[in-house]
């Protein structure tokens, strides 16, 4: 790479021909402010929609430029702090807050709102609203967020991610000036559009625009019905992001101190989404077998994300027969839970409330869906089961751990790996090679299909007693579009495909506490479950004996048991949304 010459601050600097002010700048060390820029690490996109010009900076004595976009050049002299570019930043931002909603105690982004933060550093103590702006109303059409435009500052970053990195387009661009804003596509009411309700947008909104439907409130009046008894499942990747919302790093382990905190918000039982996770591998793991050794629709593509689902409906709704007929592990544990549970215990049915706790807001939209309607009652995000942790003053970091309830709480490794891309392959080959030979497996880990880095697409090839089977995964729903236009053109080589929606899997769903997609944020995420992969003693999902026993006692055999087809298995349709 090509290298110019040139200094920041009066530091002489090498930096790379055609790379920013900024990238330069952030690389000796100096920061520069940011709204509407953000670098999506873990995508490998970097989003540039230059409309903010808070990281503007002075360059050769007298002129501004904005950081994110100016690129270097020989002999450019960068002041990233002079009084020219502080005077700058500031009226530029004076100017966005003048047309700014004065409501951030109430605000949903308060303490986490990019915009705030940047108040206060540039050192701003009075507003002056012009009050020319428009008054728009809020939009809560969605089963999982809501829209409110006027906090929307134009930053252009819900529209990017929803379109580069989730190639969904449901929001554009539109208008000039004060009347600037992010609409939806159609001009429809969010709930209206194709948005796949991933909350990516929400994740990378700096000020709240767009944010996750609160549910919390439907969940306080189950716990105070005392003739409710309420029942809550985890996902796995809520354990690895939680504590940040309580000031603990980002990866740390919190799934013991979460049970014992929903315990003492009066939940009846807990239990773990990754029992239903083993669940789904016994189903899918024999759906596969199935197509492959029987006939079936090949590739057989995952079905455990419902923002994926979703997607796969509103684009290739002549493609549907290749995604399995398996609900999500949320749907899975919602079923048995409904239909189980209360006989075993002698718990009427309708006195049984049903709460999922998930890392993902399309989980909201999921439990909406006709074909599943009554598994699960009511999902919360990881980030509002925070905020009802916090509502309740209960001392989160310093709580005594305590385990999952039996029945429904024992969980293999293979289940706890669901979270992170790549991890339900791994999960699904190692019940179906154990199955189909007979044999055990020299290691459980499979390598080429680890992490979220490259081409956003990681593929392997598995010898099943002399069939091979050719597998792939991917995450973010643009590289999805690759695999499902080989398929439509007649070209895959794959009999099974992995698909989740967001950037590094549900690990970085758009429920978890805010991290600017920070890969290293997520990496830690992953590490976590993986980590608890390796030191279970119990790394496969038959291995599960509780979910063994519920075989045997309720469901059947996998796949072809009544009950087992009946509670675990759904349908899909085309949509055409207006």
């Amino acid at each position: 790479m090509e290298k110019v010459n040139i200094t920041i601050n009066g530091i002489a600097v090498q930096a790379e021909k055609g790379e920013t002010i900024m990238v330069a700048a952030e690389r000796v060390g100096f920061k520069i402010p940011r709204i509407c820029f953000t670098e999506m690490q873990n995508t490998g996109i970097t989003i540039k929609p230059v409309t903010c010009r808070v990281c503007e900076v002075e360059v050769n004595d007298g002129k501004v430029m904005a950081a994110c976009v100016a690129p270097v050049r020989e002999g450019l002299a960068v002041k990233t702090n002079s009084k020219l570019a502080q005077e700058s930043r500031k009226k530029r931002l004076e100017d966005i807050l003048a047309d700014h909603p004065q409501e951030c105690l109430t605000c949903v982004r308060n303490m986490s709102c990019q915009l705030q933060t940047l108040t206060t550093e540039f050192g701003i103590t009075e507003i002056n609203p012009t009050g020319l702006r428009p008054v728009y109303e809020i939009d809560d059409s969605s089963y999982a967020l809501v829209r409110d435009q006027n906090k929307c500052i134009y930053c252009r970053r819900c529209d990017a991610v929803c379109s580069e990195v989730q190639a969904v387009h449901a929001l554009k661009a539109e208008g000039k000036g004060r009347e600037a804003m992010v609409v939806t596509s159609n001009g429809a009411p969010l709930g209206n559009t194709m948005c796949v309700f991933c909350g990516q947008c929400a994740a990378v909104c700096p000020t709240g625009a767009i944010a996750i439907k609160d549910d919390t409130k439907k969940v306080w009046e189950a716990l105070h019905d005392e003739d409710k008894h309420v029942v809550v499942q985890i996902a796995p990747s809520v354990r690895t992001g939680l504590g940040e919302a309580f000031g603990l790093s980002a990866g740390e382990n919190v799934a013991g101190k979460l049970n014992t905190a929903l315990r003492l918000l009066g939940f009846n039982k807990v239990f773990t989404t990754n029992f239903a996770a083993d669940m789904t591998i016994m189903e899918e793991g024999t759906e596969l077998i199935k197509r492959i050794t029987k006939g079936g629709t090949l590739p057989m593509i995952t079905s455990c994300c419902p923002a994926w689902v979703k997607f796969a409906e509103d684009e290739y709704g002549d493609l549907l027969d290749h995604v399995s007929s398996c609900k999500s592990p949320q749907q899975m544990l919602g079923a048995v839970i409904k239909n189980y549970y209360p006989d075993k215990f002698g718990i009427p049915r309708d006195k049984v409330v049903s709460v999922s706790i998930m890392p993902c807001t399309a989980k909201k939209f999921e439990i909406q869906r006709e074909e599943m309607k009554g598994d699960v009652d009511i999902v919360v995000t990881t980030q509002e089961i925070a905020k009802m942790i916090k509502e309740s003053a209960i001392d989160f970091v310093n709580l005594q751990d305590s385990g999952f309830d039996s029945v429904m709480g024992e969980e293999s490794g293979a289940g706890q790996i669901f979270g992170v891309t790549g991890g339900v392959m791994q999960a699904a080959l190692r019940t179906a090679y154990e199955v189909v030979t007979k044999k055990k497996l020299d290691t459980l880990t499979f390598e080429p299909l680890m992490g979220f880095e490259g081409s956003g697409v990681k593929t392997a090839t598995v010898d099943l007693d002399g069939t091979e089977v050719r597998v792939a995964v991917t995450h973010e729903l643009r590289n999805a579009v690759k695999l499902m236009n080989e398929i439509r053109e007649g070209n895959s080589p794959y009999h099974f495909i992995e698909v989740m929606a967001c950037p590094g899997g549900c690990v970085n769903g758009g429920g978890q506490p805010y991290h600017t997609f920070s890969s290293d944020t997520v990496s830690k995420r992953s590490s976590v479950l993986y980590s608890e992969d390796a030191n279970n003693t119990i790394r496969r999902s038959h291995d599960n004996k509780e979910l063994m026993e519920l075989y045997k006692e309720f469901l059947g055999e996998p796949y072809y048991g009544e009950n087992a087809h009946k509670l675990l298995h759904t349908t899909y349709k085309a949509r055409n949304p207006q």
